[in-house]
């Protein structure tokens, strides 16, 4: 049935999908070595997001993963905390836990998602939400997600931070492999922010 509903996916969501797929991986836990060799074979153009995998690659190529885990948890992890907590909770309240947490397990029970058993981590967090932004659109787990539904569910807990965090990716104090992750998710949410503005919905 997923594959059924894959094929009815046009190239350019499945290309979006690939990324908020590959932006959930990324941000989920610290990159081994087939990741960082993934990482490493990707090019750009000149385009800002381009120029974010240009960068990403020219430092996967130099980075082990021992140091991509001791850099993942300076940035989110820390002790006691890390230097960026990556919940929309978070970024919008203040604390951990809030209404969008709610809000976001309300539209999850009524697309029939779910967290998975072996995952701690809040709803809420930027790599749960890229996959399912992913899900959505190559519909893995149902149909695919309609434009509108698409729509509905980045303007009601994604663009309202997403953007802010990556910002704040790019520039934390201990970002050098993950600056340009943010710089990517940065361009990346500008990018699908006006093509929501800009679309008709379906």
């Amino acid at each position: 049935m997923t594959q059924m509903a894959q094929t009815q996916v046009p190239e350019e969501d499945r290309l979006r999908a690939d990324l908020y797929n590959f932006m959930g991986l990324i941000l989920a836990g610290p990159p081994d070595q087939m990741l960082l060799d993934q990482c490493a074979g990707l090019s750009g153009d000149e385009s800002e997001l381009g120029q974010g995998f240009r960068a990403l690659s020219t430092l996967a190529a130099k980075t082990r993963p021992a140091g991509a885990e001791s850099e993942f948890n300076k940035l989110f992890i820390g002790l006691g905390r890390g230097e960026l907590l990556p919940y929309a909770s978070y970024y919008l309240t203040g604390f951990l836990n809030e209404k969008p947490l709610a809000a976001l397990r309300q539209d999850m029970m009524a697309r029939g998602l779910e967290r998975a058993a072996n995952v701690f981590e809040p709803e809420d967090n930027i790599a749960s939400l890229m996959e399912m932004m992913g899900a959505m659109i190559a519909g893995r787990f149902s149909a695919p997600a309609t434009l509108s539904q698409q729509k509905t569910f980045f303007n009601r807990h994604i663009a309202p931070w997403a953007g802010h965090f990556f910002a704040d990716l790019e520039g934390a104090k201990n970002s050098v492999f993950y600056a340009p992750v943010g710089k990517i998710g940065r361009a990346f949410m500008q990018i699908e922010t006006e093509a929501f503005r800009l679309s008709k919905d379906q």
